[in-house]
């Protein structure tokens, strides 16, 4: 299980690459809706996830919204670059935790809470599947932004408007 955690994991860091590296510069505030995100909490989401792996590889609950205390927070980025040295060391911290785990940890129980009330249990390795799913879906939601702010949309599962990579 883990060398297929690992093999997806780098695959899914260099989607995440070349996505932040379209992020403009000086539009991180930017939303398309009033109801949606700001453009760079979405990007900052696509550049810090990996860190949920290690998460759920290292701890056996978090809670994401404890009563009465500190929500989860984050530092802002405003560069593309800060993004990608965000991604970098949030790869390596869940890659150092992929390969220092086995496959029976995986498939021991972890807990996601919020407000101290249980929101998901499931084996690690169902959680760590649901994180790169959650990944995909943040980078998708991000390409979008680029898109509707006039950057480049890369390639990321075949060719975009703007890339013809595959």
């Amino acid at each position: 299980m883990t060398e297929f955690m690992l093999a997806e994991l780098n695959r899914e860091v260099e989607r995440s690459r070349r996505a932040l590296e379209q992020a403009p510069e000086g539009k991180f505030d930017w939303k398309p809706h009033d109801r949606s995100m700001i453009f760079g909490h979405v990007a900052d989401m696509v550049a810090t996830i990996p860190t949920w792996i290690a998460m759920e590889i290292n701890l056996n609950e978090l809670d994401i919204a404890p009563a009465g205390g500190p929500t989860m927070k984050r530092e802002p980025k405003t560069t593309s670059a800060a993004l990608i040295t965000a991604l970098d060391a949030s790869a390596a911290e869940a890659r150092a935790a992929l390969q220092g785990t086995t496959d029976a940890h995986l498939e021991t129980t972890w807990l996601l809470k919020a407000r101290g009330q249980v929101v998901q249990s499931a084996p690690r390795y169902e959680m760590i599947q649901d994180t790169f799913n959650h990944w995909a879906h943040h980078r998708g939601q991000m390409t979008v932004y680029l898109r509707l702010m006039g950057s480049k949309v890369p390639a990321l599962f075949g060719p975009s408007a703007d890339d013809n990579r595959f």
